[in-house]
């Protein structure tokens, strides 16, 4: 086969469009511009690098929208879930990895595949013929970034995002921290002890406070505003809007219990949790910041246990790209400017890695569809995906538009009769509706890869 899909950008979403697109039969060309071109926040050239958090969230497929989307992922042969499962760390209910082997693996898994091939040169302009994906994330080179906005004619919005903390193990202080998950949630011991916290009482937590909004931030550069996105708001921006806004947030002192002091109910709690296998760093949960470095140290020391703390990582913000996709994108995630086009990921408005690999996985199938000679549509509403979708090309309101994570409110309503009227049942009900729908879709594709020849070209899905 002639025709290849070039695709610019290597994180979750370019990651997993190339993935699928190859799995396919379709060729794939995949443009990573690191090691050569560097970035504020990664550190490494590898693939599918983790920058704000190690965490996928819920892995709760049975009522929980992005657990549903993990769902969705791993029926489809997704090479991103497949790798967080073999690299999966104790997390509760939620799935977090060992980030660097996750990293290194996906990598290995895109070098290894006969249909891709990886160059690390920096795409500069949107080439006119050709089928190509952006999938550059929230980190869009300027240049490339200027491209965009002079094919589209609209200017890329942009918010901040910032960088949680992480931690040396060895340096937290285990006469004051313990070991317990919220409620004591997960099968295992291990899972049940997933998370590291560090209580506060009252005068702590007022000190801690009044030093968070008092430490000296990172400023924006002249005519820039900060937009954050709620689900990632920095600390000091979150205790800018009432005092116990973060004791009600990221700190909130319910359901856990304080083994060196049971008769005591903690005011405050700060989590962290594990950030690689051999248990060696921990990420503060919740603890985005823009607080300059100094200042960093200064601040989180307050918090008992991690008065001698030694950081792996300090915290740190940086600017996050993506477009008004209801008015840029059609419904199959094409540049209505420029139709050989295609845009994933957290460019799109999408919100998290799994979204944004999800929107990978469904970027690449639809351009391999193309390609093969197929018309494909993008998969019903009612899915995890489909919700995604259709939301960013067209269900949210242009002139509001702002980046999203999956949540059960992008579904179109269910019927609430028959004893589903509390939210549980909902829930429950939204993922056996999609889940069905979602296997229906994924069998016309299995159908498309056939009459493109994939069954010759696939390769096994890493860790199946």
């Amino acid at each position: 086969m002639s025709d290849k899909i070039h695709i610019v950008g290597g994180g979750m979403a370019g990651s997993e469009a190339a993935w699928q697109a190859a799995q396919m039969g379709v060729p794939v060309v995949l443009h990573e511009m690191r090691p050569k071109v560097e970035t504020f926040a990664h550190r490494t050239g590898n693939l599918a690098e983790m920058v704000c958090s190690n965490s996928f969230r819920s892995d709760d497929d049975t009522s929980n929208a992005v657990g549903l989307l993990h769902w969705e992922m791993r029926q489809a042969g997704g090479l991103i879930m497949a790798t967080a499962d073999r690299h999966a760390l104790p997390a509760g209910g939620a799935l977090a990895v060992d980030r660097d082997p996750f990293a290194e693996a996906v990598t290995q898994s895109i070098s290894q595949h006969p249909l891709i091939s990886v160059s690390h040169e920096e795409i500069t302009e949107l080439p006119t013929e050709g089928q190509w994906i952006v999938a550059t994330g929230p980190l869009t080179s300027a240049t490339l970034a200027q491209a965009i906005q002079r094919v589209t004619g609209q200017d890329a919005l942009a918010f901040f995002d910032a960088i949680a903390p992480i931690v040396y193990a060895d340096s937290i202080d285990m006469e004051k921290a313990w070991f317990q998950s919220r409620y004591d949630k997960g099968e295992t011991e291990e899972e049940r002890t997933a998370y590291l916290n560090c209580p506060m009482d009252r005068p702590t937590y007022e000190a801690f406070i009044d030093a968070l909004l008092a430490a000296d931030k990172t400023e924006f550069k002249p005519g820039e505003t900060a937009g954050y996105f709620d689900g990632c708001l920095p600390i000091e921006v979150m205790a800018e809007r009432g005092r116990d806004t973060l004791r009600f947030g990221p700190m909130k002192p319910v359901g856990l219990t304080n083994p060196h002091a049971p008769q005591d109910k903690p005011y405050a709690v700060v989590q962290l949790r594990r950030d690689n296998a051999l248990g060696t760093l921990f990420n503060i949960v919740g603890f985005q910041t823009k607080m300059k470095y100094g200042a960093q140290t200064e601040v989180l020391r307050m918090i008992p246990g991690l008065e001698g703390a030694s950081f792996a990582r300090l915290g740190g913000i940086h600017r996050n790209t993506f477009m008004n996709s209801p008015r840029l994108l059609d419904d199959q995630m094409r540049l209505k400017a420029r139709p050989n086009i295609r845009l994933a990921g957290q460019i799109t408005g999408v919100e998290g890695y799994v979204e944004s690999a999800s929107m990978g996985l469904l970027a690449g199938r639809l351009a391999a569809a193309e390609v093969l000679g197929h018309k494909a549509g993008p998969p019903p509403g009612e899915t995890a995906m489909g919700a995604l979708i259709h939301h960013i090309t067209g269900g949210a309101e242009a002139r509001s538009f702002q980046p999203m994570n999956v949540n059960f409110g992008l579904f179109p309503p269910i019927d609430a009769k028959g004893g589903r009227r509390n939210r549980r049942d909902r829930y429950t009900a939204y993922t056996e509706r999609a889940k069905a729908s979602w296997l229906d879709w994924l069998r016309h594709f299995d159908g498309l890869a056939m009459a493109g020849g994939a069954e010759d070209q696939a390769v096994p899905v890493p860790g199946q």
